[in-house]
């Protein structure tokens, strides 16, 4: 009877449990809304970025970027220990029209290997090349395969991989919608450039074992910190040393290397552009905002940012815009969407304004192009010509 009493008890808990998730309890007080503390305007109006340039005590250019680079490495936290070689396995490889594909595992780090793939055009080198970035999208299964199109391959049977016709149809859909049907990858590949593409951490073949799931994201993002370490930055250091692989290839002119991405992808290519010499030239697809328009209230959105684009501390010293100009004086492109829900139009403004600033003070306003377009979050066809046209301009011979 004890034990049918007890059980009776655990049933009603749970249910009352349930009952109280469905339908949050709420108190008079509370200190958070939407997804912000209720003080946000006050956070913002802290902010005064004083490492920017034209805000720091630093008045030589040079000296700034190096500083200025040093405080984002700083509060990136500990970096991956370097691998010392790539360890470069090849997985598949395939013949496409004007350029050879092949998948890859190449070791970034001590700790792990990275899934990537790689497009070489036909003929003699060395060529140009992009790393080209893939987005978040809250799509956590595919990664580099949002770039480019990925290899389906046979076992010595020659049946086919399963897993690779599921990700290619997967791949299809995503690249049907917001890229306009074509992978950007194998767009300029066709077009004369070596391309690279990895997965980010949490993506594609680096996901997590129970799944690819968007809700877990922050939660493990938060778990690493407790090791002393950040995803995002993870991320960013494997964008790192992934272009220097790329610079390390024969078929590879090391003096004429680019990037660029959609979304998170292009926070990923403006972020690479700043920290990494080897970028000549660098295009972001609809990611550029200030932090002001960004974290406020103005706009009615459900997210507002993010452990996918945070480093610990960061805005207490540089705003986005003054990261993405650590990359002065080399070739930048930015386009974003006046239809973009993710990214204000003002903030949109004020960012090109800034970065303007800096390329201006240099006497380099002609390296940096901005745009504003009329379309939603998304990098179609015209984008991805914009793009092609900007990286032959200042890639290629």
């Amino acid at each position: 009877m004890k034990k049918i009493y007890l059980t009776i008890l655990f049933l009603a808990a749970a249910m009352t449990g349930t009952a109280q998730e469905k339908k949050p309890q709420k108190r008079e007080k509370y200190e958070f809304m939407r997804n912000l503390p209720v003080y946000a305007d006050k956070l913002i109006a802290d902010m005064t970025f004083p490492m920017a340039w034209g805000k720091s005590e630093i008045t030589d250019f040079q000296e700034w970027r190096e500083a200025a680079r040093q405080k984002v490495f700083d509060c990136m936290l500990t970096p991956p220990p370097p691998s010392g070689d790539y360890a470069v396995e090849v997985v598949a490889e395939e013949q496409r029209d004007g350029y050879r594909a092949k998948k890859i595992v190449i070791r970034l780090s001590e700790y792990y290997t990275v899934p990537a793939l790689l497009l070489i055009p036909d003929g003699k080198g060395p060529f140009p090349a992009v790393n080209c970035l893939h987005d978040h999208g809250a799509h956590l299964y595919i990664g580099k395969e949002k770039m480019i199109r990925p290899i389906v391959s046979t076992d010595t049977t020659g049946k086919v991989s399963e897993e690779d016709l599921e990700v290619l149809k997967d791949a299809d859909e995503w690249v049907g919608g917001l890229y306009e049907g074509q992978y950007v990858g194998d767009f300029l590949a066709k077009n004369g450039f070596v391309v690279f593409s990895s997965d980010a951490p949490m993506w594609g073949e680096r996901g997590q074992r129970e799944g690819a799931r968007r809700d877990r994201y922050d939660m493990i993002a938060g778990n690493m910190m407790m090791y002393g370490i950040d995803l995002s930055a993870y991320m960013t250091y494997d964008d790192i040393a992934a272009t220097e692989y790329l610079a390390s290839l024969p078929e590879v002119d090391a003096e004429r290397i680019g990037c660029m991405g959609f979304s998170m992808g292009a926070y990923r290519s403006w972020m690479l552009a700043a920290l990494s010499d080897r970028i000549r030239a660098g295009v972001a697809i609809c990611w550029m905002v200030t932090t002001d328009e960004q974290m406020s209230f103005k706009y009615s959105r459900t997210e507002n940012g993010g452990f996918a684009n945070c480093f610990p501390g960061m805005r207490r010293w540089l705003d986005y815009p003054h990261i993405a100009s650590i990359a002065c004086p080399n070739a930048m492109l930015f386009i974003n969407g006046d239809q973009d829900k993710l990214f204000p139009v003002p903030g949109v403004v004020k960012a090109f304004n800034e970065m303007h600033r800096v390329w201006k003070s240099q006497n380099a306003e002609n390296k940096l192009e901005t745009e504003i377009w009329q379309v939603p979050h998304s990098c179609y066809r015209k984008a991805q010509e914009r793009t092609l046209m900007f990286l032959k301009k200042h890639l290629q011979r």
